[in-house]
């Protein structure tokens, strides 16, 4: 595979196969965000369900990763991933599709809804974990910070659209038909995925390798490196207030401020745009200020912004949720292309599979658990009040980034470590 990075041409124009990948994985970004829509509105308009069972719903697309996140990191690392990524899709692309099926046949439930979610969210573990282990094999370290830009940013683009989409072909359709289009674009990545001739580096034979003792390893890995320690509990934090206020922020906005469908999924919509901007943003506010310090404005302070959203009331007071999501996604991204970057270039390559599925496991796990609790806290005390606890920890997460090693820094390590060494990176420049 040719890996020409001096070319002035951008990525996307020089690099058939990270095209492919790009628009593969842009349509999976914009059928999982008119899912993200589709399915809370399902439950809430023709299942009528209660504010804990759309929690659960949530909690359950991400409960898989305490199950299966150890393990799949160990297997992908067995594995081509891409055959892993492909079998992902295909598997989602079926359960999407049934969804509107079971609806026509009358079967559609509040269970099923529960089913479907679970299923498609042990998939979206293995092909996230190939995903992230498969993109330093197609990029060489040079390409990467552009590679990582422009995914994050395409993502953030068709989530835009994503919602927007989700929000009024619910309305036009029916929420249940709106699946069909998640559908749709699975086939999309399945397509460009397959079309990818990159061949990748070949894992080591499995006879050589062990599941227990690898799992043992990325966790050990984990937790005595501080900075990906750090990254892991931050992300767990963080997880648990976002997905805290997510899953239940598109009842909020029917039951408590009113608005319908259509206009549910425009301001939704219009709050994630602000993940654009920070994948634009991340690599030249890094370049000026350094990756450390750019990471603590971008996760502790846009988010802090999150303050609004439950202010949100109707007329001028939809804006109040615009501009705090806006900023949350704006720093989530951003945050999230820094560190894509961080990791990819200090971990080394043969484990990169089970280091990201470990870290994914402790971060990721906390997801169903913030869904379930915002559930619990809505039914308990209601939709407002629960806005305000869980939008609250938004920036408080951002607190264990602040006092750990990244405080104290102005540049993350950028030196892959040894294989054989398990030690940190080469010491960043100090602030």
């Amino acid at each position: 595979m040719s890996r020409d990075a001096t070319a002035p041409r951008g990525l996307l124009r020089r690099h058939r196969d990270f095209r492919l990948l790009w628009c593969g994985e842009t349509a999976g970004k914009f059928g999982a965000s008119v899912t993200g829509v589709a399915m809370p509105l399902i439950a809430v308009s023709e299942l009528h369900a209660s504010t804990f069972e759309i929690g659960l719903l949530s909690a359950a697309s991400w409960a898989p990763w305490l199950v299966m996140g150890l393990p799949a990191g160990v297997w992908v690392d067995r594995l081509r991933r891409r055959p892993v990524m492909l079998a992902a899709a295909g598997v989602s692309l079926a359960l999407f599709a049934a969804v509107p099926i079971a609806g026509w046949a009358g079967r559609l439930s509040v269970g099923l809804l529960l089913a479907v979610a679970l299923l498609t969210g042990t998939a979206a573990v293995f092909f996230q974990t190939a995903y992230t282990a498969y993109l330093p094999d197609l990029l060489s370290p040079a390409d990467q910070p552009e590679g990582n830009a422009k995914l994050h940013g395409s993502a953030s683009a068709a989530q835009i659209a994503g919602l927007g989409s989700g929000g009024l072909i619910a309305q036009l359709a029916g929420a249940a038909n709106g699946m069909f289009a998640n559908a749709a674009t699975f086939l999309v990545s399945l397509l460009c995925l397959g079309r990818i001739r990159h061949r990748e580096t070949p894992p080591r034979p499995a006879a050589e390798r062990d599941l227990r003792r690898e799992v043992g390893e990325g966790l050990r890995l984990l937790a005595g490196d501080p900075w990906m320690r750090t990254f892991t509990l931050f992300g767990a934090a963080s997880n648990l207030a976002l997905m805290g206020y997510q899953s239940i922020q598109v009842a909020f906005l029917v039951r408590e401020v009113g608005l319908a469908p259509g206009t549910v999924g425009g301001l939704i919509a219009a709050a994630g745009s602000g993940g654009v901007l920070g994948a634009f943003a991340a690599r030249r506010v890094a370049a000026r200020i350094g990756t450390a310090r750019a990471m603590i404005l971008f996760e502790l302070g846009l988010p802090s912004l999150a303050l609004l959203i439950p202010l949100t009331g109707t007329g001028a007071g939809v804006l109040c949720y615009a501009v705090g999501g806006f900023s949350v996604a704006a720093g989530v991204v951003a945050g999230n292309v820094i560190k894509s970057g961080f990791q990819q270039r200090y971990c080394p390559p043969e484990l990169l599979g089970r280091i990201a599925a470990s870290a994914a496991v402790l971060s990721y796990g906390t997801i169903p658990l913030g869904a379930l609790l915002a559930g619990a806290l809505g039914t308990a005390l209601g939709l407002r009040p629960a806005l305000w606890i869980t939008t609250a920890g938004v920036p408080l997460a951002a607190l264990v980034l602040l006092l750990s090693p990244i405080g104290r820094t102005r540049d993350l390590p950028t030196a892959p470590r040894s294989p054989a060494s398990p030690t940190l990176a080469p010491s960043p420049a100090t602030a």
